[in-house]
């Protein structure tokens, strides 16, 4: 059976050249309080800035549509396609290119991170659709991977064959959890395009996705890595961190070279829920309710790379200015653009969470 492996696809790096991303309005008032008036504030500047660079796909129902508009005018192409909530990353295609820039869109399983077992809300019906209706809207070939659970959150990709993941999300047992790691591993590498797994054990503290990669851990370069990191031995998140940093001295990538890892701090003071925010959200039954007190997977790690820019999460913290010196560092190419984000974290996720990049190709209709 001919795989996207022996079809000759592979999963580029984020950084390699985008025809453009796909958003989602944000309108589930289970996950956007106050409904999604501060989140959809927050989306608007990303889109704004990011439609000058690529073409930005924007699914928006019928009924929100003339508030999209009114927020983004004509910048965007917007399709009328149903989801559960504004997950892109999550829901929409794994794109994969060939040697001929032929695109092919990946087709996971969505469960809501975690099913029956610790899944955030139970009606995913319309999210585990997405890709297939996203693909067909623009005309891509799809690979189904079903019934392979996985989220585009947890992996990240350097585009030369190496994958990064992390066992407490692909080993939990609300995915997959009548395969080995040696199985899931293998599915990875064929369904991907790839030659190596690399297995961070853990991600960030209070990560409701099970600790997705793409809050801990991200490619930056060839064999050069950003992790979120804190100096804090008291903080929850030192161990986690920690115990990466030590796994990522023992491997290589797949073309054998060791990892460069840049230590990217944390915020020095946690983000977490306030009294005034519950109020705001409306849950249906068996969704994830938040608490008072309760603290938000904060990271810098969560930025996008775009064409020509890095939007970056900030926090009103301390730390906000060490993570854009060492962007601006790691990207001199690229303009860091600092985006307040802690109306995406109420959410439940950050900015590469609500991005979905789709790859330069030859395949996508204009």
């Amino acid at each position: 059976m001919s795989t996207p492996k022996t079809l000759g696809y592979r999963m580029p790096a984020e950084y390699e050249t985008h025809q453009g991303t796909l958003m989602i309005w944000p309108i589930r008032p289970g996950s956007w309080p106050y409904n999604g008036q501060a989140a959809k504030a927050t989306f608007t500047q990303i889109i704004r800035q990011l439609a000058t660079e690529e073409t930005v796909y924007l699914l928006v129902d019928a009924q929100h549509l003339s508030e999209a508009r009114a927020a983004l005018g004509d910048a965007v192409t917007y399709l009328d396609l149903p989801t559960n909530d504004a997950w892109a990353r999550d829901t929409g295609p794994t794109v994969l290119v060939n040697g001929r820039a032929d695109l092919l869109a990946v087709d996971w399983s969505f469960n809501a991170w975690g099913g029956a077992v610790d899944g955030l809300y139970q009606d995913y019906a319309d999210d585990d659709l997405l890709t297939s209706r996203f693909a067909d809207a623009l005309g891509l070939p799809v690979y189904s991977a079903k019934p392979f659970v996985l989220e585009g959150g947890a992996i990240h990709s350097d585009g030369e064959g190496t994958i990064l993941v992390t066992e407490s999300c692909l080993l939990s047992p609300g995915r997959n959890p009548h395969l080995t790691k040696e199985q899931i591993e293998q599915q990875l590498l064929t369904y991907l395009g790839a030659d190596k797994v690399i297995w961070l054990p853990n991600g960030i503290y209070q990560d409701e996705t099970n600790e997705h990669v793409d809050n801990i851990c991200a490619f930056v370069g060839p064999a050069e890595l950003v992790l979120a990191w804190t100096d804090d031995e008291t903080d929850p998140q030192y161990a986690l961190s920690k115990a990466n940093w030590d796994y990522l001295q023992t491997v290589t990538d797949a073309k054998g070279r060791p990892f460069t890892v840049h230590k990217l701090l944390i915020p020095k003071e946690a983000v977490c829920v306030k009294e005034d925010d519950l109020a705001g959200y409306v849950y249906e039954e068996g969704e994830q309710e938040r608490l008072v007190g309760e603290r938000l997977a904060a990271s810098y790690v969560n930025f996008y790379i775009s064409n020509q820019s890095i939007f970056l999460p900030v926090f009103d913290d301390p730390h906000d200015q060490l993570a854009i010196d060492l962007l601006a560092q790691l990207f001199p190419t690229r303009t860091i653009r600092p985006i307040p984000a802690r109306s995406l974290l109420l959410g439940g996720g950050n900015i590469h969470c609500l991005t979905q990049q789709i790859p330069a190709g030859g395949s996508v209709d204009d």
